[in-house]
């Protein structure tokens, strides 16, 4: 289950919103929605919030105002389940970070947001930047959150958005496959019965463009060091 989170939706009362300049607030509608009302929406759904393989896309993430709450939601879950194993909760924790993604028109926002959700995770395990699991971390980031722009569904490089889906398989392994985010929209195509795409093959949506065999932290974090600066 992906949920989505509509920022445009959520802004009920722009006059008690951060902003960076009224400028950005002119060019590109830029509004920051406060702690506490992003506390009281997140409850609306405060099962999915609380499941660590629940997977939330913000499609203008800003900073990661909601990210950051989801990402804090999930690593109280990993606690209560897997606290009293360090290596199940090391790799719960990196699963919940998996499971957010994050799309952002402005690139000092995606580039915060990537901090914001780094800083979260390392301090909760106690992450060196020097360790594996703290670069295997940022690679995900990387890949989940995206310079682009959600209407087109393209990337800052005109590129068509894809996003990583993650699962852990355990054993400290992870899968990885890769989707289109045009294509994913496409399933809401089959929702009506009597739909003109009715018939047609749900296997086509869901085949991923990419997929890759298992992959261990050390894998990621490896990767990280071959990831551009900028994903594509």
């Amino acid at each position: 289950m992906l949920i989505s989170l509509d920022q445009n939706m959520i802004d009920m009362d722009r006059s008690i919103n951060s902003i960076k300049s009224k400028q950005r607030v002119a060019d590109h509608g830029e509004v920051f929605t406060p702690p506490w009302m992003v506390a009281a929406m997140l409850d609306l759904v405060k099962d999915e919030t609380e499941r660590i393989d629940a997977r939330f896309l913000e499609p203008a993430c800003g900073s990661g105002n909601f990210l950051v709450q989801i990402l804090q939601r999930k690593l109280i879950a990993v606690e209560i389940k897997y606290g009293r194993s360090d290596f199940e909760r090391r790799h719960y924790a990196l699963l919940g970070l998996m499971c957010i993604y994050g799309i952002e028109l402005l690139a000092d926002n995606i580039a915060e947001c990537r901090a914001n959700l780094l800083e979260i995770l390392a301090e909760y395990l106690a992450l060196a930047p020097s360790d594996e699991l703290y670069r295997a971390a940022s690679y995900v980031l990387s890949q989940n959150l995206v310079h682009g722009d959600a209407l087109t569904m393209r990337t800052h490089g005109g590129h068509p958005i894809t996003f990583a889906e993650w699962g852990y398989l355990g054993k400290g392994k992870f899968q990885r496959r890769d989707f289109r985010l045009d294509t994913l929209t496409l399933s809401s195509s089959f929702s009506a019965q009597d739909s003109l795409f009715s018939q047609a093959g749900r296997h086509e949506i869901f085949t991923p463009d990419k997929s890759y065999p298992p992959m261990t932290v050390a894998d990621l974090a490896a990767a990280f060091g071959d990831a551009p600066t900028e994903a594509p």
